[in-house]
Order: structure tokens, then C-alpha cells, then sequence
């Protein structure tokens, strides 16, 4: 039987910490956020990396130093570690995959791939050397349209997509022979986007270990999103013989009952199929970058019962 896993994506807590967030546990107790989630089960905590960010809190912040840091209080409440490249200096998803500022002088795949080889294998020397080896690293971060554009854009077909995720790839390899390295899409309920992208990465000798998804539905949308989800989670293991992990799950913090039904459902598809796990993004989050899909109360500062539910 795989050990699954109840991840959370934390990556905004030292930001929320700076600026004096407290945090309670269920029984109304303020304490570290970390100690929490080791006391809701979670056992595996998602850190995301940009390469040189700026100081902004809700937009930057995300160093190696910092993300180092965390890897270190996730290892200390016993929780496996998954690092999320975004390989740009802010946010990188389906509409967005900056080039970061300094390799913009690598215009060429070869450069650039050289560029990402060197830059994965010396973040993971580093994590190696600090004790928090990731036991899975994403190479990009919701990569529908590619990565690291202009040259990784999936609108240049997958050969320089293949060339950049397989530099990423060996990189992580070369320091740890034992990591599981994720592509990672948003959309986790499209088939046809993911045959689509999987299907042009395969042919273009593009290497992974385990698919990565995103599922962020609605009330009206869940039960939906998470049946189509299972039949691609499926579709996905046996088309590709790779395993498979929800890398990204949230909903709307103000009705955890709803979310708490979503997520309970959303495990026993995941667990069904034999996936990695489910990654809560940013549970931690209340009343902070306006994002809505925390899961904390923000009158109590308590999780909410969504946290039990998977």
C-alpha cells in the first residue's frame, strides 16, 4: 500500500508571519502554524522557489535562504518535502512563465537549458546540504503553455519544452537519484489538455516521473471536477504508467462545509487510484492578498473543518 499523503502548500507564511499574522489550532490554542498542520495529519509541506524575487509580501519573497528556512520546520514536524520550481522571479502559471531577469542573456535552448541544469543542481546541492533533500520537486509550476518563455513556449511545439524539463530533470537526478520529479498542469479535470501536453512531451523524449494537477472548483462545479478529474487521474496512470498527485487543491474558505464534502471526495478518488496525495494551497491564508481560498477562519484564526477532510 503507497503512503498517502495530506500536503500543504505554505509558502506565504513567513510573509504572513512578518507582518504579525497569529495562527490558532482547532481547539483555540495560538501556536506555530507548522505545529498545527503536523496536528491536522499533514506530512507533506509544497514549497514554492523564484529565482531572484523581490521583497514584495504577497508577490515575492520565495528565496532559496527563505524556502530553505521552511524545508527545515517541515522537516522538524516530520513532513516530506515538495518544491515547486517556478524557474521565473514571480508568479508562473498558464498565462505567465517569465524568463527571470538574469538569464535573459540565454537566447538560445542550449544556453538556456545549460542555465536550468546549473541552476537545479546547485538549489538541490544546497537543500541537500541543509538536511531537507525534497523527496519530489516540480519542474515548473502549471506549465499547460510551457515554461520559461519565450523559447519554452509550448506555441514552439515540445522539442525546447522537452529540452528544458529534461535540464531540470537530470539536474535534480544528478544530486538525488531517489526524488520524484513533476510536471505539473493546471486544470486537473481537462483529459484533453493533459493527453495533449503529455502526448507532445512523450514524443519530444520529455522526461517525468509523476503528473502533477490542479483542482480549484466551486459549489456548483465539485462533484463535477472531481469525477472528470478521477477518469483523467486514470487516464493519466494508464496512458503514461506514471502515478499521479494533486498538487494544488483549494475552494472558498467562507463554506467549509462544501469544501470539507469536496475534498473528502477529491482523497478517496486520489487514494482509489493510488496517488501521491493532495496539496491544500495555502491553508494558512486569511484575510491576505485577497485570496479567498484559504482555509482559516479569519474571526477565529482556527482552521476550518475543510482541513479534516482529506
Amino acid at each position: 500500500m503507497s503512503t498517502y499523503y495530506k500536503g500543504a502548500d505554505l509558502s506565504w507564511l513567513p510573509a504572513m508571519e512578518s507582518k504579525s499574522y497569529t495562527f490558532k489550532n482547532s481547539s483555540g490554542k495560538t501556536q506555530d502554524e507548522m505545529t498545527t498542520m503536523k496536528e491536522l495529519g499533514v506530512n507533506a509541506v509544497r514549497l514554492r522557489l523564484w529565482v531572484n524575487p523581490s521583497s514584495d509580501i504577497y508577490s515575492g519573497m520565495c528565496n532559496e535562504t527563505q524556502v530553505i528556512a521552511m524545508a527545515k520546520r517541515a522537516k522538524a514536524i516530520g513532513a516530506a518535502i515538495m518544491l515547486d520550481l517556478h524557474y521565473s522571479d514571480t508568479w508562473a502559471d498558464p498565462g505567465a512563465q517569465t524568463i527571470p531577469a538574469a538569464w535573459s542573456s540565454c537566447t538560445t535552448i542550449s544556453a538556456l537549458g545549460t542555465q536550468v541544469y546549473n541552476y537545479t543542481y546547485q538549489v538541490m546541492t544546497n537543500m541537500k546540504n541543509a538536511g531537507v533533500t525534497p523527496t519530489w520537486v516540480q519542474i515548473g509550476n502549471e506549465i499547460n503553455s510551457g515554461l520559461i518563455w519565450p523559447l519554452g513556449n509550448t506555441s514552439n511545439g515540445f522539442t525546447n519544452v522537452a529540452w528544458l524539463i529534461n535540464s531540470g530533470y537530470n539536474a535534480v537526478k544528478a544530486v538525488s537519484s531517489t526524488t520524484k520529479c513533476i510536471v505539473h498542469l493546471a486544470n486537473g479535470y481537462n483529459n484533453t489538455t493533459f493527453r495533449w501536453f503529455f502526448d507532445g512531451l512523450k514524443a519530444a523524449d520529455g522526461n517525468w516521473d509523476i503528473i502533477g494537477m490542479s483542482l480549484y472548483p466551486t459549489a456548483s462545479s465539485y462533484t463535477t471536477y472531481n469525477s472528470q478529474c478521477l477518469a483523467n487521474m486514470k487516464d493519466m496512470q494508464s496512458r503514461y504508467d506514471t502515478n499521479v498527485v494533486i498538487a494544488e487543491a483549494g475552494f472558498a474558505y467562507n463554506d467549509p462545509i462544501t469544501a470539507a464534502k469536496f475534498l473528502a471526495q477529491l482523497k478517496t478518488n486520489v487514494k482509489a487510484v493510488g496517488g501521491v496525495g493532495i496539496f491544500y494551497w495555502e491553508p494558512e491564508c486569511y484575510n491576505w492578498s485577497s485570496y479567498g481560498m484559504g482555509a482559516t477562519d479569519p474571526s477565529t484564526k482556527k482552521p476550518t473543518s475543510a482541513m479534516s477532510a482529506y
